[in-house]
């Protein structure tokens, strides 16, 4: 597009009250090398689910800390898996990022391993059967995407002296766990990938999200942040306003002349006679 039809697409848009030139809310372009696709999801139902709906303070309970999924937990991972392979999604994704607790690693594998596990000594699989108490059987490696566990996408620190990040006396703060959202967020751009799903928690979700969007409207900022069922799904587009990330983009093209005189458009036809034979 050139800089005269941009310029005048930014005046339509402004006569029409959908963008401000001082950076309000509306329509905004971002290159797309500098963008990436996030598909957020939350584990599906944990055993520490079922005693946290009866009394709240099971969830700050070291004994439900690595909770493993229910059965029905099992089932809604069934239902996700679905969806994914029904929407195409299972095909873009080039990563998936999960905590290393064992409800979000056995969503996301459950949900995003592949596919007709067998016991075979070059196809490792991604869980082995009955893993946690299961019941389920061993989930392959083969045509899946690489798994990454990461702290930086863990539910709340709690005081133990096995925690990377623990501090004396203090559970982790909202503020806290916001700032290490955060973190998360810059961490995923040093990855070449640009479609990522992210199996995470409740509570890391709406803390890191409710610290986006401030220049949304408020619809979608209510939108982006708010809470996450069990082992549901959104899909997010996450972008590089202070190109944290280095890599070029894959798709631009930068046009190139032909070789030759460069004729200018407005020249005239070149006109050949023919000679009539009699």
């Amino acid at each position: 597009m050139s800089s005269f039809l941009l310029l005048m697409f930014l005046i339509k848009l402004n006569c029409f009250g959908l963008a401000d030139m001082d950076g309000g809310p509306g329509p905004s372009l971002f290159p797309l090398h500098r963008c990436k696709t996030i598909h957020l999801v939350r584990h599906a139902q944990g055993t520490h689910n079922v005693e946290g709906e009866k009394n709240y303070k099971a969830y700050l309970s070291p004994e439900y800390f690595d909770a493993p999924l229910t059965q029905l937990g099992w089932q809604q991972v069934n239902y996700l898996r679905k969806h994914v392979h029904a929407c195409g999604l299972s095909k873009r994704i080039e990563l998936v990022v999960a905590s290393p607790l064992l409800r979000t690693l056995q969503t996301a594998v459950g949900v995003f391993g592949g596919e007709g596990y067998t016991d075979r000594l070059d196809i490792l699989p991604l869980m082995v059967a009955n893993a946690g108490n299961s019941c389920q059987g061993a989930i392959s490696s083969l045509n899946s995407p690489p798994f990454i566990a990461m702290e930086l996408c863990r539910e709340h620190f709690l005081e133990s002296d096995e925690d990377e990040l623990w501090k004396p006396d203090v559970r982790e703060t909202t503020e806290e766990l916001a700032a290490r959202g955060l973190k998360f967020l810059n961490w995923l751009w040093t990855r070449k990938e640009k479609e990522i799903a992210i199996v995470t928690h409740s509570g890391f979700l709406v803390h890191t999200l409710s610290a986006l969007g401030n220049d949304c409207h408020p619809l979608m900022k209510k939108e982006i942040s708010k809470r996450f069922a069990n082992c549901e799904l959104r899909s997010m587009v996450i972008v590089d306003r202070s190109m944290i990330g280095s890599d070029p983009s894959t798709t631009n093209y930068p046009g190139k002349v032909p070789p030759g005189p460069d004729l200018p458009s407005d020249a005239p036809e070149e006109k050949t006679e023919t000679n009539s034979v009699v």
